[in-house]
C-alpha cells in the first residue's frame, strides 16, 4: 500500500503543482533543447481540464492534465518530482486518468511525447500503450481501454 494519494487538482495546487511538473523536467532540459515550458498554464488547466496530482501529507509528488478531445481524451503531461519517482506515483495517476475516462465513456487516450525521453516510452508500453507514429522529434502514443466490467443482472427466481 502507498502512502501517498490522489485527488483532484484544487487552484490552490498550481504553484505547488508548477515547481513539481518544472522539477520533473529538469533533468531533461540539458538534452532537449526545444522543450516547452511545460507547468506553463497549470492554472487554466486546473480550471478547464481534469487535473489529478498525487499528494503525500500537503506535499505534491506529481501531477497529470487530462484533455477530453472529440472522440478521445489527451494526456497532455504527466509528471513526477524526481524524489518520489519508483514509487509508483506516475502508474497511478496514469491509472486514475484511464478511471476518467471509462467513467466519461473514453475509450481511446492518446499522448506525444519526445524521443529524447526513452524511459517515459518505455513506461507508457509497459502500461499498454501502442507507438503510433513520429513526426520529427515527438512520439505519438495511443491506449484502448478495454470496457469497464459490467456486473450480471440480478435475477429473480422463475425469471
Amino acid at each position: 500500500m502507498s502512502d501517498w494519494t490522489i485527488r483532484r487538482a484544487k487552484i490552490e495546487d498550481a504553484a505547488a503543482l508548477a515547481r513539481c511538473i518544472d522539477d520533473a523536467y529538469a533533468p531533461y532540459r540539458s538534452r532537449i533543447a526545444d522543450l516547452p515550458a511545460v507547468s506553463e498554464g497549470i492554472d487554466k488547466d486546473i480550471e478547464d481540464h481534469l487535473v489529478f496530482v498525487a499528494v503525500l501529507d500537503d506535499r505534491i509528488l506529481g501531477g497529470l492534465v487530462l484533455i477530453q478531445q472529440p472522440g478521445f481524451a489527451l494526456l497532455a503531461n504527466v509528471a513526477v518530482e524526481p524524489r518520489a519517482t519508483g514509487r509508483g506515483v506516475g502508474r497511478g495517476l496514469i491509472e486514475q486518468a484511464e478511471a476518467a475516462c471509462r467513467q466519461l465513456r473514453i475509450d481511446e487516450i492518446r499522448l506525444t511525447t519526445h524521443v529524447a525521453m526513452p524511459e517515459n516510452v518505455r513506461l507508457y508500453e509497459r502500461l499498454g500503450w501502442q507507438r503510433t507514429g513520429t513526426f520529427g522529434n515527438k512520439m505519438h502514443m495511443a491506449k484502448t481501454l478495454p470496457p469497464s466490467p459490467t456486473p450480471a443482472p440480478n435475477r429473480a427466481k422463475g425469471d
